[in-house]
C-alpha cells in the first residue's frame, strides 16, 4: 500500500485540526503547519502519533510569505520521502467590514498572498515530487458559490483571492491529470467558533435551526469530505468545487443582513 504524507497549512487549530485527526486516523503521516500556535501544533503532532501510530511533525511558517513557504516545503520534504497530499487549509480573513477602498495596500496583499499566492507557492514546491511518484492530491478551501465568482460585500479581497484559487485549482487539475494528481476545492458553509474543532456527534446533540438540516456545521463535516477526495478510488473526481453547507445559502444570508 502506498505510504501517504500530507502537509496541512493551519493544521493546529480549527478545521485544519479536525482534518489532521481524520487523516492520521487513516494512517496518513502529517506535517502540521502553524504560524502562532506552536504549543497546540506540537501537542497535536504528539497526540496523533501516540493514538494512531503515524509520524507527525509541526512546522512553523507564515504562508503569506514565499520564503516561509519555501522553508515549510523544505522541512516537509526533509522529514518525509514525499509529500503527496497538500491541504491548503490556512487562509487569512479580515473580520472587520470594509469596502474595497477602505482596504490598505497591506491588507490587500495579506489576503491575496495568503489565499491565492500561497496556493501557487506550495503547489509549485511540492508538485515535482508528486509527479515523480505519479500520484498526488491537492485540496484548496473556498466558500459557498465561489465558482461563480460572486461579489461579496465588505469582503472584496477574500472573494477575489478565493475566486482566483478556483481557477488555479481547476487549471492544476487539467495540467496534472496525466501525472495521477487530482486537485479539488472544498467550500465550507457557516462553520464558526468552537464548531470548527467539533465533531458531528456533538453537533447532533445541539440540534437547532441554524441550517436546513437542523444542526450546526462542524470541522468534521469538512474533514470527511477532504478524506474522501484523498482516497485512492477518488481519482475520477478532479477540478471539482464541492460545497458543504447543510443547505444554507451563506452569501444570501450575508446580503439579507
Amino acid at each position: 500500500m502506498r505510504e501517504k504524507a500530507a502537509l496541512i497549512t493551519g493544521g493546529a487549530t480549527g478545521i485544519g485540526r479536525q482534518t489532521a485527526f481524520i487523516l492520521a486516523k487513516n494512517g496518513i503521516h502529517l506535517v502540521i503547519n502553524y504560524r502562532n500556535s506552536k504549543e497546540r501544533a506540537e501537542s497535536l503532532a504528539y497526540e496523533l502519533s501516540e493514538r494512531f501510530g503515524t509520524r507527525n511533525i509541526a512546522v512553523s511558517g507564515d504562508i503569506c510569505d514565499v520564503a516561509d513557504c519555501q522553508k515549510i516545503a523544505a522541512a516537509a520534504l526533509s522529514a518525509f520521502s514525499t509529500i503527496n497530499i497538500l491541504v491548503h487549509n490556512a487562509g487569512p480573513y479580515i473580520h472587520e467590514r470594509k469596502t474595497m477602498t477602505e482596504y490598505s495596500f497591506e491588507n490587500w496583499h495579506y489576503i491575496i498572498n495568503g489565499n491565492l499566492n500561497a496556493v501557487f507557492y506550495l503547489s509549485k514546491l511540492l508538485l515535482p515530487r508528486m509527479r515523480e511518484e505519479r500520484w498526488g492530491r491537492i485540496i484548496t478551501i473556498g466558500f459557498d458559490r465561489v465558482e461563480s465568482a460572486p461579489g461579496w460585500i465588505y469582503r472584496s479581497a477574500f472573494a477575489a483571492a478565493k475566486s482566483g484559487a478556483v481557477s488555479l485549482t481547476k487549471t492544476m487539475a487539467l495540467e496534472e491529470a496525466d501525472n495521477g494528481i487530482t486537485a479539488n476545492m472544498v467550500c465550507p458553509g457557516d462553520i464558526t467558533g468552537e464548531w470548527k474543532e467539533t465533531g458531528i456527534l456533538k453537533a447532533l446533540e445541539g440540534m437547532d435551526g441554524n441550517s436546513p438540516v437542523g444542526r450546526p456545521g462542524t470541522g468534521e463535516d469538512i474533514a470527511r469530505v477532504i478524506q474522501f477526495l484523498i482516497d485512492e478510488k477518488s481519482d475520477f473526481i478532479t477540478g471539482s468545487v464541492i460545497s458543504v453547507t447543510g443547505g444554507k445559502d451563506v452569501l444570501g444570508k450575508v446580503f439579507r443582513d
